[in-house]
């Protein structure tokens, strides 16, 4: 039997859940396996022996099953034993359970042997046998034993072995070089005992690396949220029993990220065994400095040596160290514990009257940090107090606002501050206002604290506490308060994505807070943040209208962000250079730990401008501080917009990786707005790859659910979708209905979508013999300055000016488009104006087609854009190029037969009608067509007039389509 499919038995300290599959236990042992097979296997060279020396829970027993397991394939027997702390009294007790199986043995050996033996098995009255004659009675009871097989020893937890058992086995191990006998021992790191003095060979096992813990993980919980997941691997520190076990100590809401979870996770019974054997032995001041340790995350010795001075000192955190349960560093006055599970267990073992003690000990010791001191005022109350709750309030204020929210409040809310300060402060200003509403005595204070704790939730991933933390503040959903008006809003935009619903809510909200606003007032900014997403997504004049006049309610510099994204937006082109250096400005700004409600507005605005690439990093540093425990609601926008960036410069693999993390957040956190905005550029996405049936599926949900929702913004991406995968098949009638119905013709629109489809719009025009209509709309996109907006609208509106241009100017314009500052940062739209330039030059016959036709088939080839890929080749081939990349490329010429029916299918005749005509039955016409498509490169019906266009008449070589 392989060593990687065993076993059943324990597996773990404290044994082996039942529910493990083979092979995962040993995840990142490859090379202990292969050690204890190698031992195993040499066992008849003569007595070999190992000990395993490790952390709790780290998987040594494992790794003694697989050895036995091992040990029983080649015909070894197995004697076991496990030390017990309840039995390192007992003499001889190890030794009872080691060689039991061999009791029958004894009745072969010499008479004071046997009446040795008889008394350690217990078969016989008297003292406890003198050590050297125990000794020499097991040496020969093995050696008896192993003229039948040889044998594997066993010994695991060598330090509670009883001292006489660890004598004898000590005695025996000295001995056993010349037998077939192999003795394998597992010892905690840190512990004592005689074992020490065997020097057995050793081999360190440490905690599992990164990759090989997650297998493990992945493969007992599978399916836990991107989340759940990276705070479980950050828990259990490549602890194997830690990996299997903090799972099961969690609700299934909790572990799909539906609830959040606590700050310390629950211990399992198997995990307080294993971490809190060393902490109950300690005493108490030791175990005192440690909880004082363990509530403080900041965990600087001053501060822990002021709140414990009374009562605890340097000896008793020595006494910690020498357990190996810290790491002190008295050089910087720092401590940490050797594992994140020691905190967990020394808290979990404190009685709740220890814990309000220490906490109410750190309160005094951090007098100095007022929101520090808030929290742990507030652990130590048991009833109301306005004090603690106003200290608390400004807390969670604060976090709110600068993300300054103590260390110690972010680890009592949802998560462990992992990274840096900020990271979960949004969560735990949730908290810090849900627990001031607890200790406030006056009901209206209480209700308004658990209002705003609502409104913070809607952006922490606690949709579903919003209607229960409202109800318990006395409040309902429609209750015309602002701040309760604009949670409700939030709710609705980010859970139904209602966005006319929320609008007329904040109408009301707004209208029922007149006086001016001030920086930290949260009805105020609560508001004006969910106009933003209200009016980024209506599409409408009315919503842009309320956000200015919630703007004029604070001092310009505190709303900054929110003006420059309304510009870029509402106004981009009355003053675009001065637009893009105040977003310069604004994000240069920025403090190291910008909140992210200072940032996602700019990052918004930069996406308008085309300017995000350069402040991307920003937005990814947000990302990965907040998308554990802060503000989820934001990270998945700023997921989304990074999505889109990296779409326009041609990354569309990262693209999509960027866009599923933020799917799977915003369906594990019920944000199904996001979730939608997502789908819908993951349509376009399909669509610019030339998946034509899986844009199409895509665009036609997002549709159906942004249409009765007044989402226009997302339903005109999602017919983008559908008119880019009608132009890569060559359906140009069908793309020119569904784009103008983005952006109707001869009135371009500056806002989104509608500055990016310009190009596209005049394209299907000049496609379908609307050439007056193509060119209306040019004039009309450079009447209103849409070409100042970014050097990408440039381009595009430069390159459908081209398009639309006749024979005379054409050249020009192109030459012009394409020599445009920064025109290849955008790959997709700078090689389609290098294939449409490519397919004029041809008509022309000019031989630089080819240099323009190769360029752009290179970069569709290179950013997956397989349709314009295929009609980049067929160019080519017609200018005399044999192309030979794409799996897609017509195979074959057309007979005269197949080109009849192509071109009577291409007007739009049925399968009978070409029948008819030709004299062949419906099934031959179709037979035909099914096998010209891969001829031609397309997929369907719809694309053989593209296809037939750059087709000269009389050959069967594919020419260049023509615009007029």
């Amino acid at each position: 039997m392989s060593i990687h499919h065993i076993f059943s038995g324990n597996q773990f300290e404290g044994g082996k859940s039942a529910n493990s599959r083979p092979g995962e236990d040993f995840a990142g042992r490859t090379a202990e396996l292969e050690l204890i097979n190698s031992l195993v296997a040499r066992h008849d060279r003569g007595g070999t022996s190992l000990l395993l020396r490790g952390a709790p829970g780290v998987g040594k027993t494992a790794l003694l099953d697989a050895a036995a397991v091992r040990a029983a394939d080649v015909g070894m027997r197995v004697l076991r034993a496990s030390g017990v702390e309840f039995e390192a009294e007992m003499n001889f007790s190890a030794l009872h359970q080691m060689l039991w199986p061999l009791r029958r043995h004894a009745d072969r050996l010499a008479g004071h042997h046997r009446d040795v033996l008889d008394r350690i098995f217990g078969f016989a009255p008297g003292l406890s046998p003198d050590p050297l004659a125990a000794s020499t009675a097991v040496l020969a009871l093995l050696g008896q034993a192993t003229v039948e097989r040889p044998l594997l020893m066993i010994a695991d937890d060598m330090p509670w072995i009883d001292r006489a058992s660890a004598t004898a086995l000590g005695f025996v191990v000295r001995r056993i070089s010349d037998d077939p006998v192999v003795f394998l021992a597992a010892a905690r790191t840190g512990t004592e005992g005689l074992w020490r003095q065997l020097q057995l060979p050793v081999r360190e096992i440490g905690p599992l690396a990164a990759q090989s813990a997650a297998e493990l993980l992945d493969a007992r919980w599978p399916g836990l949220t991107p989340t759940v997941r990276r705070r479980l691997l950050a828990e259990a520190a490549g602890n194997p029993l830690a990996l299997r076990e903090l799972p099961a100590a969690l609700s299934s809401r909790q572990r799909s990220g539906r609830d959040p979870l606590p700050a310390l996770l629950p211990l399992s019974g198997r995990l307080e065994a294993v971490f809190a054997s060393a902490i109950e032995r300690l005493p108490a001041p030791t175990r005192t400095v440690l909880l004082v340790a363990a509530l403080y995350a900041a965990a600087d010795l001053a501060t822990i040596w002021k709140a414990t001075q009374d009562s605890a000192g340097v000896d008793d955190l020595a006494l910690a160290q020498q357990a190996n349960l810290v790491d002190v560093d008295a050089a910087v006055g720092h401590m940490a514990f050797r594992h994140p599970l020691v905190r967990a267990a020394i808290v979990h073992l404190a009685s709740p009257g220890d814990r309000r003690s220490a906490h109410h000990s750190l309160a005094v010791a951090l007098a100095d940090f007022p929101d520090r001191r808030a929290w742990h005022l507030a652990e130590a109350a048991t009833e109301p107090d306005e004090a603690v709750a106003r200290a608390l309030d400004e807390a969670a204020l604060s976090a709110w606002r600068r993300g300054a929210v103590s260390g110690d409040a972010a680890r009592a809310s949802d998560e462990v501050a992992v990274f840096d300060r900020r990271r979960g402060a949004a969560s735990a200003a949730v908290a810090a206002l849900m627990r001031a509403g607890e200790l406030s005595p006056h009901p209206g204070d209480r209700s308004r604290r658990l209002v705003e704790a609502a409104y913070l939730a809607t952006f922490t991933g606690q949709l579903e506490d919003v209607p229960r933390l409202l109800a318990d503040a006395g409040q309902v959903l429609d209750t015309p308060t602002g701040l309760v008006l604009a949670a409700t809003a939030h709710l609705l935009t980010n859970d139904e994505g209602d966005v006319d619903a929320a609008y007329r809510l904040l109408t009301r909200a707004l209208d029922a807070n007149t006086d001016t606003a001030k920086n930290d007032n949260w009805d105020h900014y609560g508001i004006l943040y969910a106009l933003l997403l209200v009016s980024l997504y209506a599409l409408r004049p009315e919503p842009w209208q309320l956000l200015r006049t919630a703007m004029a309610r604070f001092e310009p510099a505190a709303v900054s962000p929110f003006r420059l994204c309304h510009d870029a937006y509402v106004d981009p082109t009355r003053a675009p250079d001065a637009l893009r250096k105040g977003l310069a400005d604004a994000f240069a700004a920025l403090p190291a730990d910008a909140a992210p409600w200072q940032l996602i507005p700019l990052a918004f605005a930069a996406v308008a401008m085309d300017t995000l690439s350069d402040y991307r990093y920003l937005v990814a540093r947000m990302i990965e501080r907040e998308r554990d425990g802060g503000a989820i609601a934001m990270v998945i926008p700023a997921l989304m917009l990074l999505c889109h960036d990296s779409y326009v410069h041609g990354q569309w693999d990262e693209a999509e990786s960027l866009a599923q993390e933020g799917l799977d957040l915003a369906a594990v956190y019920g944000y199904h707005f996001w979730e939608r905005q997502i789908r819908a550029l993951l349509a376009s996405g399909a669509a610019l790859r030339g998946n034509a049936d899986l844009a199409r599926v895509r665009s036609e949900e997002t549709t159906t659910w942004a249409a009765p929702r007044g989402i226009k913004v997302t339903e005109g991406y999602a017919r983008s979708a559908r008119h880019l995968a009608a132009m890569g098949q060559g359906d140009y009638e069908e793309a020119h209905v569904q784009v103008a119905r983005v952006d109707p013709s001869g009135a371009p629109s500056p806002g989104i979508p509608g500055r990016w489809v310009v190009l596209d719009l005049v394209e299907a025009a000049v496609r379908t013999g609307r050439m007056d209509e193509a060119r209306a709309h040019v004039a009309a996109a450079q009447e209103a300055g849409i070409h100042c907006i970014s050097p990408r609208i440039a381009m595009i509106t430069a390159g459908a000016a081209a398009v639309a241009a006749d024979e005379k100017e054409a050249g020009s314009l192109f030459e012009a488009a394409l020599a445009l500052p920064q025109a290849a940062r955008w790959p997709w739209e700078h090689a389609r104006i290098q294939l449409a330039y490519g397919q004029w030059l041809r008509r022309t016959r000019d031989p630089r087609a080819r240099l323009y036709l190769s360029a752009a088939l290179e970069t569709f080839d290179r950013i997956g854009a397989k349709a314009m890929a295929q009609r980049a080749r067929n160019e080519l081939r017609a200018t005399g190029v044999a192309t030979t990349t794409g799996s897609d490329a017509p195979t074959a010429v057309l007979t005269v037969q197949e080109r009849q029916i192509a071109e009577l299918a291409a007007i739009g005749l049925t399968n009978k009608q070409i029948g008819e005509r030709l004299f062949l039955s419906h099934r031959t016409v179709g037979s035909h067509l099914h096998r010209m498509y891969p001829k031609l490169g397309i997929t369907s019906r719809a694309a053989l007039r593209a296809a037939l266009e750059a087709m000269a008449p009389g050959e069967d070589q594919p020419r260049s389509a023509t615009y007029d």
